[in-house]
């Protein structure tokens, strides 16, 4: 008997499997019972992510439960004082979030930890600033992000606020590993069991006022610019109309999609990567005569934006786009003011465009690389604020939407962007001028480059199989030649090495290994290849370099798609 039989049969046959989920089961044709049972689901770097439903390859209560108690006796074994301090909760708007949040609480409190959780739904910014504001030991939000509504996940936190970076996370996995399955384990109560606490509105006001301290030109007259709104469903509704009230903003939600919809029922996507997630705001926008469009993702972490352009269209920035533009206006508004630290730092990720490594850089600033994960980023502000001596953080983004302002958080911040990317428009807007001709400008003076992602998904065994082998040749062999354009230098990260082919000689990357191969063209364009590490995808990631804009995008497609031919990959 295989492995998904054995599991199949032993979900039949247990009793704490109840009947409806046994009726899913001998409901589930043979692809979707291999795909629920090939494997248990990946407690990653990035904690679980997946599809609802039972199966041990699936979010269940089953599964999050094991992975409660194994984050429980984490802690327990790493804080002498973790059953005071305790554990700050939160979920976004999906199916059975609100019942993982109170399952998580009670098995914390019956281990003798004490737990913080809020009323209802509330960001992940807000559970990693929860996370510092109660001094917690550790914080858990139950999201998906931007995944679709079949979804649902569980990410854990450290005591400054960050996920956990693969050094802190190495011995939970060692103790999940250890465990029974995931209808075998029990709770070994505490004599003296935790306390629930449920967080008062004070902390949303906390909160709120650190966002807002974070304006650049706080006096900006704000007549006459409309902006449309869209949480997309989730989690910064509350927050974001605060700030946009109270600093006096004109603003125009999408109604809609402003309800806490489980099943995303107003929108074809909650994923402000791709267009059909801004579907119903440009309808808005163009009723109203709006010069911007601002959403957040379910979980309030990513902000993805559109504007007018001086074409008379609505146009979208990608996040590397976007970031390079907001960083840029940050720093001269710093710079103006007198308040741009000399020993300033930004942080972004091995797979973001060079473009705000550029901006950084014309203004003195240092930049770090990170691997792709926020959490890096957190930790390394961490790792300075402990040795009470190093860069001043400044901005930190990753290329899929997420930045971060003020490290009053250590995790992306969606309110945060939203508010920023705001005042940034309003500017421009003030002095006529359209973001793509910001834009424009700021390449003229930076350099030209054009950047995309793609992703291709492998479902089941098969497609995990298949994912695997793509990465494998490419960890073997990877190709010398792309395009007609010499490959330059090879940075393999599973290996921890970056090979120069022009001298023959490899140098460490002195970071944590991980499933990511970088190959860097002659004419400085590259291209990074990885899966995923919360969904059944492979991700690939272009930049391409030029003396002129023209051309540049048709550049980066043509050669998404010439790696994606070397390696046998199709869409």
């Amino acid at each position: 008997m295989n492995r998904v039989e054995e599991n199949y049969k032993r979900w039949l046959s247990s009793t704490k499997v109840s009947d409806e989920e046994k009726e899913t089961l001998k409901n589930m044709s043979i692809k979707e019972r291999d795909d629920a049972f090939f494997q248990d689901i990946e407690f990653g770097t990035a904690g679980m992510r997946g599809v609802l439903g039972p199966g041990t390859n699936r979010m269940n209560m089953h599964t999050v439960r094991k992975a409660t108690i194994a984050f429980a006796l984490y802690l327990l074994e790493k804080y002498p004082d973790a059953r005071v301090r305790g554990v700050a909760i939160s979920h976004d708007n999906r199916y059975l979030s609100r019942e993982f949040t109170l399952e998580s609480a009670q098995i914390l409190n019956e281990m003798g930890i004490n737990a913080y959780i809020f009323d209802s739904l509330r960001p992940t910014p807000e559970l990693s600033f929860a996370v510092r504001y109660a001094h917690c030991v550790g914080g858990i939000m139950i999201t998906a992000s931007h995944n679709p509504k079949q979804y649902n996940g569980y990410k854990v936190y450290d005591e400054t606020g960050c996920q956990l970076v693969p050094t802190k996370i190495k011995r939970l996995l060692e103790i999940i590993r250890e465990l029974p399955d995931e209808l075998s384990i029990d709770v070994k109560k505490d004599a003296h069991p935790g306390h629930l606490t449920v967080f008062d509105s004070k902390i949303d006001d906390d909160y709120v006022e650190l966002v807002k301290k974070i304006q650049v030109w706080p006096n900006l007259d704000k007549s006459g610019f409309k902006i449309v709104y869209t949480p997309q469903h989730g989690t910064s509704y509350e927050n974001a109309m605060r700030v946009f009230k109270d600093l006096g903003y004109e603003i125009y939600p999408v109604e809609k999609q402003c309800i806490h919809d489980p099943n995303f029922g107003a929108t074809l996507s909650p994923n402000p990567e791709v267009a059909e997630a801004f579907i119903e705001p440009l309808k808005l926008a163009e009723d109203i005569h709006a010069p911007f469009i601002v959403m957040t993702d379910p979980d309030g972490d990513r902000c993805g934006l559109a504007y007018l352009s001086s074409k008379g269209t609505y146009e979208r920035f990608t996040g590397n786009e976007s970031a390079a533009l907001l960083l840029d206006y940050l720093l001269s508004g710093y710079q103006k003011q007198g308040r741009l630290p000399k020993d300033g730092v930004v942080y972004d990720t091995i797979v973001s465009s060079s473009l705000a490594r550029k901006v950084a850089e014309s203004y003195g600033l240092k930049v770090e690389s990170f691997l792709t994960g926020f959490k890096y980023i957190g930790d390394r502000i961490a790792h300075y604020e402990k040795l009470g001596v190093g860069p001043t953080f400044v901005f930190g983004y990753e290329e899929s939407y997420g930045c971060l302002i003020s490290p009053f958080v250590r995790d992306k911040d969606g309110i945060q962007a939203i508010l920023l990317y705001c005042e940034m428009a309003l500017f421009y807007f003030k002095k006529g001028i359209p973001l793509d001709v910001a834009y424009k400008n700021l390449e003229e003076r930076v350099g030209f480059v054009s950047s995309l992602s793609e992703s291709v998904y492998f479902e089941g065994s098969e497609g995990s199989k298949a994912m695997k082998a793509i990465m494998d040749s490419l960890h073997q062999e990877a190709p010398k030649m792309i395009l007609d354009l010499p490959v330059l230098r090879v940075e393999d990260y599973k290996k921890g090495e970056i090979f120069d082919l022009k001298t023959n000689t490899k140098i460490p990357t002195h970071m944590d290994l991980s499933d990511v191969v970088k190959l860097v063209l002659e004419d400085t364009s590259w291209i990074a290849v990885r899966p995923s590490g919360t969904e059944p995808k492979c991700k690939f990631y272009v930049e391409a370099s030029g003396n002129k804009e023209e051309g540049l995008k048709e550049k980066a497609f043509a050669l998404v798609k010439a790696i994606k031919e070397i390696l046998g990959v199709k869409d």
